[in-house]
């Protein structure tokens, strides 16, 4: 399949970028890495005039750390995040679901502002930002504003992003100690596959190393936008974590979700899977509590 015809504008800097979506507005779109929108323009389900490209901006590049927060390029890869020591110590529930993203190819490309942007109800990275209760900044020529993560997708597709914004960075307040996470994905292949079903966890354990003072729990593929299960959360919330534990929180976590049938399973299917994954994910999350 050919792309459509489009322009190209290659802008050297924010300011610049923002200038061009001024101009187009609706009639631009948004290039990072490309690995979602050029499969959708070539099945012409997006077929925008102009294309803007942020190969330039060097803004939109880097993991910071300061005041107790850490912030992500909306440009950084999937591959950096998997890769990146700080992210693996401070993140490792984002380092987790990185390295599951597509194939090596496609995680030097894929971005996290890109992979949030496209709202791909099966999305990888939407999970552990979740979970970590992250916050995205969209930025234009009017100024900017912070929104959490569990307020920005609106549906498959769709985002609250503005046409004549960009989601410039991901904000997360640095973890407690005591705390860890896990990430599971089921799909039809073991690789370059759209799961079935995936989900996240994060568990803060409390001072004797035992208690669960924090929970969170995130599913993918079973509702029309990546979602928070709050009734597993609720089951975890101040209970010594054990195995039995979370096969509770997984059945819980079923409540939350709202599959439906397609050609790749049924409902029913999914449901149960939920709760296998959501169970496995928490041990995940619990060893690694544990090792902090």
């Amino acid at each position: 399949m050919l792309l459509p015809a489009f322009e190209y504008n290659r802008p050297t800097g924010l300011a610049e970028a923002f200038e061009v979506l001024d101009h187009y507005a609706e009639k631009a779109r948004v290039l990072a890495g490309g690995t979602d929108l050029l499969v959708n323009m070539k099945r012409k389900t997006v077929v925008p005039q102009q294309l803007v490209g942020l190969e330039r901006v060097a803004e939109l590049l880097g993991v910071r750390t300061e005041n107790g927060r850490i912030e992500i390029g909306a440009r950084e890869t999937a591959a950096r995040l998997a890769g990146a020591a700080d992210i693996a110590r401070d993140l490792g529930v984002l380092a987790m679901a990185s390295a599951k993203l597509g194939s090596p190819q496609v995680r030097n490309l894929a971005t996290v502002g890109g992979n949030l942007c496209t709202a791909r109800p099966a999305g990888d990275l939407p999970l552990p930002l979740l979970v970590l209760d992250a916050r995205v900044v969209l930025a234009g020529s009017a100024g900017e504003r912070e929104v959490a993560l569990d307020s920005f997708f609106l549906g498959p597709g769709q985002t609250v992003v503005q046409p004549k914004e960009i989601l410039t960075k991901v904000v997360i307040d640095r973890v407690e100690p005591g705390t860890g996470g896990g990430f599971v994905k089921l799909g039809l292949r073991r690789t370059m596959e759209i799961a079935l079903v995936n989900a996240a966890a994060l568990l803060t354990l409390d001072v004797d190393g035992k208690t669960i003072k924090k929970a969170r729990v995130a599913l993918g593929a079973v509702a029309p936008t990546p979602i928070r299960a709050p009734e597993a959360e609720n089951v975890l919330l101040g209970k010594v974590a054990s195995d039995e534990l979370f096969a509770h929180a997984g059945k819980a976590a079923k409540q939350d979700a709202r599959p439906i049938t397609d050609h790749r399973g049924s409902a029913t299917f999914r449901l149960d899977i939920v709760s296998v994954l959501t169970r496995r994910a928490l041990h995940q999350a619990w060893q690694n509590a544990r090792k902090q």
